[in-house]
């Protein structure tokens, strides 16, 4: 599959400080901020500073460092949010059928209550 990466889409204008954020944590490769439209009392996303499409585009592309870093800040996020003990969501959707919005790699990290099901039968 090629990727097809849109330099114009809201996470590349968030990186290039175009549009501000809520900045929960930013390290060398990643930036994790508050979703303007939380669907939880915690909704983080978590985004690589490369310009990487989806899930399975960084993780055949990305450097080693950048892996590391991005999934070493998933996990400082969580503990920062204090979601480990009652438990959290992880999401990344990936194309039109994985309903992906923004063409440009992300993470929810969702919590602070109950989330029910994550599909329902067809």
């Amino acid at each position: 599959m090629a990727y097809a990466y849109d330099p114009d889409n809201i996470f590349a204008k968030i990186l290039r400080g175009e549009i501000p954020n809520d900045t929960v944590l930013e390290t060398e490769h990643s930036l994790a901020f508050r979703d303007i439209r939380p669907q939880a009392p915690t909704h983080v996303l978590v985004i690589p500073k490369g310009s990487y499409v989806s899930f399975d585009h960084f993780a055949r592309d990305a450097t080693e460092a950048e892996i590391l870093d991005y999934m070493r800040t998933i996990g400082e996020v969580c503990r920062m949010e204090g979601v480990e003990e009652d438990g959290f969501r992880l999401i990344s959707n990936a194309g039109g059928h994985g309903v992906q919005e923004v063409p440009h790699l992300h993470v929810h990290i969702l919590a602070g209550r109950p989330l029910g099901r994550m599909l329902q039968p067809a």
